[in-house]
């Protein structure tokens, strides 16, 4: 919880990509977080290397995981439950996107920085969704990733703001400030 948060903020739910943590990989949007007094949780995946429908094929217990985390922050945090948004990089981009368009009634944004894929068991909701892409991503090229998955998004309905940048597999402060800008600014 910043220092800068009035009653009430807003909760960006924010995973890690492979390898990482959330305490390692949350530290991409803290800064952006602390300017506009949004509370952060980023929690871990249970897999040791990342989140369960990229190691096991399938969702489990990440998802259930990811619910009591949910539900503990709403019990303890006077949070704005109208105003949650799922994120992540990387392959917590991923699963940022498959979780909150597959939940988008629990999550009004999605916020995914260099994403490799979105896999919806069913969408609830309307989620809008933030994607940015560095141009020069070795690890997830952004033309197979993000440059294919963007049209496809917008094609099903969606409101994307997609921000692509000169940059490789990081998300550049800036960028994180675009993001959570949109977010907090929406209509």
């Amino acid at each position: 919880m910043p220092d800068t948060a009035e009653a009430r903020p807003p909760l960006l739910v924010f995973l890690h990509g492979a390898t990482g943590t959330g305490h390692s990989h949350g530290r991409a949007v803290l800064a952006a977080a602390d300017r506009y007094g949004v509370a952060v949780v980023a929690p871990d995946s249970r897999h040791p290397q990342t989140w369960d429908i990229i190691a096991q094929q399938s969702f489990g217990p990440d998802v259930t995981h990811l619910d009591r985390v949910l539900e503990a922050v709403v019990d303890q945090l006077d949070v704005d439950t109208d105003r949650v948004a799922i994120g992540g990089v990387s392959d917590g981009a991923s699963y940022a996107l498959s979780i909150g368009i597959t939940n988008g009634d629990v999550f009004d944004t999605v916020i995914a920085f260099s994403p490799g894929f979105v896999a919806v068991l069913e969408p609830r909701g309307r989620p809008r969704v933030f994607v940015s892409h560095g141009l020069a991503d070795p690890i997830l090229p952004f033309d197979s990733c993000s440059g294919s998955m963007v049209p496809m998004l917008r094609q099903a309905g969606y409101e994307v703001e997609f921000e692509q940048f000169d940059g490789g597999h990081t998300v550049p402060p800036e960028v994180a400030d675009a993001g959570l800008r949109w977010w907090l600014e929406r209509p």
